[in-house]
């Protein structure tokens, strides 16, 4: 490479790093939020309704802390792969139908794999039935006031019913921060380790962004590439929301760069909160056709020529090198059947806690 192309790379960086650069030329929802003072730092089409994908399994989890805490159940509660949670879509587990794992090893498996297996067993162990427990989630969604967000599975697989925003996503995230920060390990771990199977997180950021938390990405064809993130760097705490990336390349430096952005100083408070943010209702996007569809590659070229951070021979945010932690997981083996588990299993009156 030229001294001249070095230079225009550096100043290309730059320019991107003061927002001076076109992100793209279709909009997809963008959110940066002080998570102490909740002031939104940045957003763009926060509260358009939006496929949640995997990014569900936040919710999943929030609800397993909220029974551990009530003493219906215990990071020690088996948790077993029904057939129904066998039947579900990969990314899965690899376990086989009927075998169990303890609450705390299968709530890793599934934010650390996003496996769809294991989001449907713990809500089958919490709620009796997935269909009891989604029903609860969505209790638990109207007491946290996320109006643009309805639940129809526990695990994010398609469903054109299934709706959220990044405004209430990002109101998940801070609820998940603020009752159970003793759970943060789980949305930053790296890798969790069964038996001869290391299960890898694909949120690549928590490798090579240094503060990185957390907390969780998602992906369907009629979502794109989603991803929550949380930062805590230099005295802040900052979240992320971005919705519909076209890669995971895209997804992950974009979410970077609102982080960098905000550190810097190069955003201010735009005077609005998070709470105070506005879901604008109607359909959610259906990003099948560009993701997934005939559209899909000229969709992808001209994301890449709008925002080609991370590209080969471009500049990247994500270049730092970090050694995360792995989590090892017990194979409890199948478990027999037709014993009643020995704790009780009410409809549990969901309450949320308060400061």
């Amino acid at each position: 490479m030229t001294q001249v192309a070095r230079i225009a790379r550096k100043l290309a960086l730059g320019l991107v790093m003061l927002g001076l650069t076109i992100q793209s030329s279709t909009a997809i929802p963008l959110l940066l939020v002080d998570a102490r003072t909740l002031q939104v730092l940045y957003e763009e089409d926060a509260g358009a309704p939006w496929h949640p994908a995997s990014l569900t399994k936040m919710m999943t989890a929030y609800l397993a802390f909220a029974a551990v805490k009530d003493g219906r159940i215990s990071l020690d509660t088996p948790v077993t792969i029904s057939q129904h949670a066998w039947n579900q879509a990969p990314a899965k587990s690899g376990l086989d139908k009927g075998a169990a794992v303890t609450l705390k090893d299968a709530l890793y498996i599934m934010l650390v794999k996003s496996a769809n297996d294991m989001a449907v067993a713990i809500a089958e162990t919490i709620g009796g039935d997935e269909k009891t427990f989604v029903k609860q989630m969505n209790l638990m969604a109207a007491e946290m006031d996320l109006t643009a967000t309805n639940f129809e599975n526990a695990n994010g697989l398609n469903d054109d019913k299934q709706v959220s925003s990044a405004r209430d996503l990002a109101m998940l995230a801070l609820y998940l921060q603020r009752d159970y920060p003793e759970y943060e390990e789980m949305f930053r771990a790296q890798a969790v380790k069964i038996g001869k199977t290391t299960l890898k997180t694909s949120n690549e950021m928590l490798e090579h962004l240094d503060g990185m938390t957390g907390m969780k990405t998602g992906y369907i064809c009629s979502s794109g590439l989603n991803i929550v993130a949380t930062m805590q760097r230099d005295g802040r705490s900052l979240i992320a929301v971005v919705l519909g990336g076209s890669s995971a390349r895209e997804r992950n430096e974009l979410a970077a760069q609102l982080f960098l952005r905000g550190l810097s100083g190069a955003l201010s408070p735009t005077g609005r909160t998070v709470v105070q943010l506005a879901n604008s209702g109607g359909e959610p996007t259906d990003m099948r056709p560009y993701i997934c569809g005939a559209k899909a590659k000229e969709y992808v070229k001209q994301r890449e020529a709008d925002f080609p951070m991370g590209l080969k021979g471009q500049p990247s945010y994500l270049t730092d090198d970090i050694a995360g932690p792995t989590y090892v997981a017990t194979d409890l083996g199948k478990v027999v059947t037709g014993i009643p588990l020995p704790r009780p299993r009410p409809t549990p009156q969901l309450q949320l806690a308060s400061n």
